[in-house]
């Protein structure tokens, strides 16, 4: 698939999701939370395109209305992860010294924990809510952005315009704020792009384990976990949410594919 058709098919894919999020926030077919017993369990049809769920609720409107929670967590804790890991790579990577390896080993502690595992401990501390799982999410993601950030300021400390800015006295805050931050963004929006879609995949795992955004509020998460009795009575209360997950993610990777080979101009060569 050439580059060209990634950035197409993702930035489409993306945008989509993106403008269905925005959509459920002023407008759903029906309301996601009505409970209409009269019409559980309705295949697809004119009055309902996607049926509706044990409790007669209409599952595109509860599939609009997860699109939008899962975009803002995922927004809130990609933009809280990398600030934090801006803040703290730079920092390290610049300064060295103690405070490189004071930094780097706390780092290196929480890098240790697997992602999910390390969101489901702060989740128990913090309690089931929305902004429970952008905090959790934050600090587990937290360790990856800072790893990129050091690295490549470890690569940029040494150029001839760092050493020039501090040659006309310039101090190294300014230094830092001026000369070397702006050449993390490349790697960063990377980085930042691929978290996105694991921030989602994370929140819905979290969700369909029921330590996500409490019910009756709709996630494709608890959308999944509510669909497994009904797996094969219902089988369109598992098939939406999971295409949403999984086109989402086929959206995400495709474009973190484009941006790389943009930004690397090593990997377009290869």
């Amino acid at each position: 698939m050439k580059p060209k058709l990634h950035t197409i098919l993702g930035g489409g894919l993306v945008a989509a999701l993106l403008g269905l999020a925005a959509l459920a926030t002023v407008w759903t077919p029906y309301d996601p939370l009505r409970i209409d017993l009269r019409a559980k369990l309705r295949p697809p049809s004119w009055a309902h395109w996607l049926g509706t769920d044990e409790f007669g609720r209409d599952v595109a409107s509860r599939a609009l209305q997860g699109a939008a929670t899962s975009c803002l967590v995922a927004l809130l804790t990609v933009a809280l992860a990398v600030v934090l890991g801006l803040l703290v790579g730079v920092a390290a990577g610049f300064l060295r010294g103690w405070t490189d390896r004071v930094l780097m080993a706390f780092n290196d502690a929480l890098l240790a924990f697997p992602g999910l595992l390390l969101a489901l401990g702060v989740m128990v501390v913090v309690g089931a809510n929305k902004w429970g799982i952008v905090l959790a999410l934050s600090l587990a993601y937290t360790p990856s952005v800072v790893r990129v950030v050091r690295g490549t300021v470890l690569s940029l400390r040494e150029r001839e315009y760092v050493e020039a800015s501090r040659m006309i006295g310039n101090s190294e805050l300014y230094t830092m704020w001026r000369h070397v931050l702006p050449n993390c963004f490349g790697p960063i929006a990377v980085l930042a792009t691929s978290m996105f879609g694991w921030v989602l995949l994370s929140e819905s795992a979290l969700s369909f384990l029921g330590l996500g955004v409490p019910p009756p509020a709709p996630t494709w998460g608890n959308m999944l976990s509510g669909a497994r009795p009904y797996m094969l009575t219902a089988v369109w209360l598992c098939f939406v949410p999971g295409v949403c997950i999984a086109l989402t993610l086929l959206g995400i990777n495709l474009l973190g594919e484009s941006l790389r080979d943009r930004l690397d101009p090593r990997a377009t060569r290869s």
